[in-house]
């Protein structure tokens, strides 16, 4: 649905990074949650998840709420991720809430980091972190996938495995734990240009959208036409759009409930000071409407923050113009020699770091060195601060002809919490029907083709050496065509098996009641064909694959009755 639509590049990186790499990204610094602490026993717990928990109760518990009160409670809940620290402390003071355990008063919100920390090698100097997402593994390999890309943009490159946090309190099931599997696709786009050639294939879309103005005066999502959306500047370009329009289709495709699922825009305080816009994919369960995707524009900061400075290498995409463009531009020049004599073998490091300076360091460098002489220089590869001297380094601006330009790229990112969208299409997925006789509910997890584990199961009819014999045939077919299939040769009923297959999501059944024909069975109708036993493999490969949809087999092999069957379900 997206690395081979978009022909996206595919990496897989380490688990374990360096603390450098998070340094430059700013985790280290700012990757934190709101902690409160029982000031008797010391438990911790989540200031956010404790003021919503409080809220959420008294709206459907608390009968005697006046209309006014609701009312301040849900924009609480509206607006909870844009709540600082002391805003969040002076809520949980005016509610007065306690921990959940004890009641006893708790502590002021504070930052909690919440990566894992570890040592790389054995003298336990070098500083690292378990990745708590996956997406820095792309952005510091950049140079290498701009160059295979052929140096041209955008591409994008994809990733999936795992990532790790330190939640303060695990809960929910797979909705919050400490080890989760992430996947992340990076869109390298030019910061100048950021149409997208595909938009109009999802410009028609209309499905439920959440913009931050209506979150602020407490309104619900409503349906929005996406080319509507990006036109109006609400999404706030072409290939953001694009991606938030795929993103729907691929969780549709999945099985999720369109009517409940919305795309909700960050708050202004939710979003990075350095982001374009960012939109939540959150589905609705029985916890509430939870975030699954986050599709952001996180303009030019990744790159930058891991440029020259940070990493030693430039990572940065060229545009070759067809004639040569005269322009202002601030030129640093620095003194190889003098570098040399004064930082000897270190000489490469300092060149690389001033030459990778913005505009904004280098116009504060130039300064300082015109009224002091020397000026103190940051060199983040060699992990200190050097003295640099006038005639070091010059810096000025000129008036050169450029024949290309060069530009830090920004970057869309999807990112996809598996172990949620699986929780979430589970809840969605289920539902129960009566048996036949009408004394019991059976179970069905109605799992599209496309994502259901076991694709189709083969049963003998009765347990008989030929019809076995045929069973194991037709699934050695499947199994050969690449579909998933389990044998079930138990001495239940047809129908037993039917509803504990059904109960594990399986799509298609083919049940062995001759040596020359089959009958296939859909799982929700319960409808069933005739089919030749050659046939019956190449006929569920086709539905597996999309190639043809079960009202096309209904209409053209003959229909199936079984009476036994339908008696036993």
């Amino acid at each position: 649905h997206f690395v081979r639509e978009e022909e996206m590049l595919e990496v897989d990186c380490s688990c374990v990074t360096l603390e450098s790499v998070l340094k430059a990204s700013g985790h280290v610094d700012k990757f934190t949650d709101l902690m409160v602490k029982d000031e008797k026993t010391g438990t911790c717990y989540r200031a956010d998840h404790l003021l919503k928990d409080f809220c959420n109760e008294k709206l459907q518990k608390d009968l005697t709420i006046s209309a006014e009160k609701a009312a301040e409670l849900k924009l609480v809940l509206a607006t909870l991720d844009d709540l600082s620290a002391d805003q969040l402390g002076a809520k949980i003071k005016e509610y007065g809430i306690a921990a959940p355990e004890t009641k006893n008063h708790l502590s002021d919100p504070y930052p909690f980091n919440l990566m894992f920390q570890t040592s790389i090698g054995p003298s336990g100097l070098l500083p690292g972190y378990l990745r708590p997402e996956t997406a820095q593994g792309i952005f510091v390999n950049f140079k290498d996938l701009y160059y295979y890309n052929g140096n041209k943009l955008p591409f994008a490159a994809a990733q999936i495995g795992l990532a790790f946090r330190n939640e303060i309190s695990p809960r929910q099931g797979l909705l919050r734990v400490r080890e989760f599997t992430l996947a992340e696709i990076e869109h390298f786009v030019d910061p100048e240009d950021k149409s997208h050639a595909k938009f109009s294939q999802v410009a028609d879309l209309e499905f439920l959208m959440f913009p931050r103005e209506q979150q602020m005066a407490g309104q619900s999502a409503i349906k929005t036409r996406l080319g509507e959306a990006v036109s109006k500047g609400t999404v706030n370009n072409a290939t953001l759009g694009y991606f938030i329009g795929r993103v729907y289709l691929f969780l549709t495709c999945l099985g999720i409930d369109k009517d409940r699922l919305r795309f909700r825009q960050h708050l202004a305080n939710e979003m990075a000071h350095y982001a374009a816009d960012c939109w939540d994919a959150e589905i609705e369960c029985s916890y509430g409407w939870i975030e699954c995707v986050g599709i952001a524009d996180r303009s030019a900061y990744d790159l930058r923050a891991h440029t020259v400075r940070k990493s030693g290498v430039a990572l940065v995409a060229h545009e070759k113009f067809a004639e040569p463009r005269e322009v202002e531009k601030l030129v640093i020049a620095p003194n190889k020699k003098e570098l040399g004599l004064a930082f000897k073998g270190n000489q490469k490091m300092v060149v690389e770091s001033l030459e990778a300076m913005g505009e904004e360091e280098a116009l504060q460098l130039k300064a300082a060195l015109e009224s002091k002489g020397e000026a103190e220089f940051l060199v983040c590869t060699m992990g200190k601060s050097v003295i640099i001297k006038d005639n070091m380094v010059k810096i000025s601006k000129q008036k050169i002809k450029e024949h290309q330009r060069v530009f830090t790229p920004s970057v869309i990112e999807p990112s996809f919490g598996i172990g949620r969208i699986i929780y979430c299409l589970f809840e969605h997925s289920f539902y129960t029907r009566p048996s036949k006789a009408g004394d019991e509910q059976l179970n069905v997890f109605r799992f599209p083709p496309l994502v259901a584990p076991i694709k189709c199961t083969v049963f003998p009819l009765i347990q008989k050496q030929e019809y076995e014999s045929v069973a194991q045939l037709i699934s050695r077919s499947l199994t050969v065509a690449g579909v998933s299939n389990k044998i079930d040769i138990t001495g239940n009923t047809i129908g037993k098996r039917y509803a504990r297959t059904d109960e594990l999501g399986v799509p298609f059944a083919i049940t062995v009641d001759s040596q020359v024909d089959v009958t296939i069975r859909e799982r929700d109708s319960k409808d069933q064909v005739r089919v030749s036993v050659g046939e019956s493999a190449s006929v569920v490969k086709e539905l597996i694959d999309g190639h043809r949809t079960w009202s096309d087999i209904w209409s053209s092999f003959p229909h199936h009755a079984s009476a036994s069957a339908e008696e036993d379900e």
